[in-house]
C-alpha cells in the first residue's frame, strides 16, 4: 500500500505542475520564451528581383515592367496614364474567348468580318467569306498576323455581336480589376466619328495591359499561341489553306522571348506588350505611344536587358 500511494502522490503532483504550467506558458513572458525554444524558426524571405537605380532612357511615351513570378513593379514610365491601346485590345479578346467559349465551336467568316478590316485600314488574316474554321483555329489567325477580320468573326460568334462581346470583354476588365481599361470593339480599331475625331472610350494604361497579359500567360494556350511565328492551317472542306505569320518581330530577335502582341494606330502609336524568359526570370511588360516599330522594340530590349540584370535581395521586412 505505501508504494502505491507514493506513486499515486507522485501522479497528484504532476497533474498540478502541469495545470499550473499551462497558463504560464500561454499568458506569460516566461512562457513565451520557453515555446520559442520549441518554435519553428522564421523562413528566410526569399530572394526577388530588386530594383536597383533607375530604368533606362526610353523614346516611347509609356512603359512598364513587372516581375511576372511575384506581381512586383520594377519600372513605370506614366504607366497610369490612360491612352487608346490600338490592337493590344486582342489579348483581352483572345483570353476572354478561352476562357468563355467552346473553342470547338464553327465560326463562319461573313462579309461584314472582312470589311472590318478593309474600311477601317486594319491589319487582316486574309480569310475568305463563306469559310467554315474552328474557333481554337481563329484564336491564331486573331493573334499572329492581328487580323481584324478574324476579330470581328471571333466576336460575331462567341457573343452574337460584336456589342455584346464587347459587353462581355468590359465585364471581364471589371472581374481582372483593371480600374483604367475599357473597349468599344474587340480589335482596337480606331473609330472616327462625323467630326473627325476619334471615340476616346477605346483605353487602357501600362500598369492595366501588363496585369491583362500576365493573366493571360497564365494559360498554356494562350502562351502557345503568342509564343509562335507562324501557323499553318492547311485546306479542309469547309475552308482555305492558311498561313499566318507573326507581327511581332521580337520573337526573332529576342532571345528568351515569349510573347506577346504589337499595335498600331494613328492615335495609339507603335504599341507593343511582351513578355520573355531568362535565368529562371519571367518578365512582362508594356510599351505604348511609340513614333514607330524601331523604337518600339529598342525599348523594349532596353527594359528586358535591364530587368533580367537587376539583382536578387531579400524583400524589405513588412512595415509593422
Amino acid at each position: 500500500m505505501t508504494g502505491r500511494r507514493i506513486l499515486a502522490f507522485i501522479l497528484l503532483l504532476l497533474a498540478l505542475l502541469i495545470i499550473v504550467a499551462i497558463p504560464v506558458g500561454l499568458f506569460t513572458p516566461v512562457g513565451s520564451s520557453v515555446t520559442s525554444l520549441f518554435a519553428e524558426p522564421t523562413p528566410t524571405p526569399r530572394p526577388v528581383l530588386t530594383v536597383r537605380g533607375t530604368p533606362p532612357v526610353i523614346g516611347s511615351k509609356i512603359a512598364y515592367l513587372m516581375d511576372s513570378d511575384t506581381g512586383n513593379m520594377l519600372a513605370n514610365i506614366n504607366g497610369q496614364t490612360r491612352v487608346p491601346m490600338a490592337s493590344t485590345t486582342k489579348v483581352m479578346t483572345a483570353i476572354l474567348t478561352i476562357d468563355r467559349a467552346n473553342l470547338n465551336q464553327i465560326v463562319t467568316v461573313t462579309q461584314k468580318d472582312v470589311d472590318e478590316a478593309v474600311k477601317n485600314n486594319g491589319s487582316n488574316a486574309q480569310l475568305v467569306v463563306g469559310d467554315k474554321i474552328r474557333l481554337k483555329d481563329m484564336l491564331y489567325a486573331l493573334m499572329l498576323p492581328s487580323g481584324d477580320d478574324a476579330a470581328m468573326a471571333i466576336a460575331e460568334t462567341v457573343a452574337g455581336s460584336q456589342e455584346k462581346f464587347v459587353d462581355l470583354m468590359n465585364s471581364y476588365a471589371k472581374q481582372l480589376k483593371l480600374q483604367n481599361t475599357h473597349y468599344i470593339n474587340a480589335d482596337g480599331l480606331t473609330y472616327v466619328g462625323p467630326d473627325g475625331k476619334a471615340n476616346p472610350n477605346h483605353y487602357t494604361t501600362g500598369e492595366d495591359l501588363v496585369k491583362l497579359a500576365r493573366y493571360a500567360m497564365s494559360n498554356p494556350l494562350f502562351a502557345q499561341i503568342v509564343e509562335l511565328q507562324r501557323y499553318i492551317l492547311p485546306a479542309s472542306g469547309e475552308h482555305h489553306a492558311y498561313v499566318w505569320e507573326t507581327t511581332n518581330n521580337m520573337l526573332s530577335s529576342y532571345a528568351g522571348l515569349t510573347g506577346i502582341k504589337t499595335g498600331f494606330t494613328g492615335e495609339a502609336g507603335y504599341c507593343l506588350v511582351f513578355s520573355a524568359y531568362s535565368s529562371g526570370h519571367r518578365l512582362i511588360g508594356a510599351i505604348l505611344g511609340a513614333k514607330d516599330d524601331v523604337e518600339r522594340v529598342k525599348d523594349a530590349k532596353a527594359l528586358l536587358d535591364w530587368g533580367f540584370a537587376l539583382p536578387m535581395l531579400p524583400p524589405p521586412a513588412p512595415k509593422s
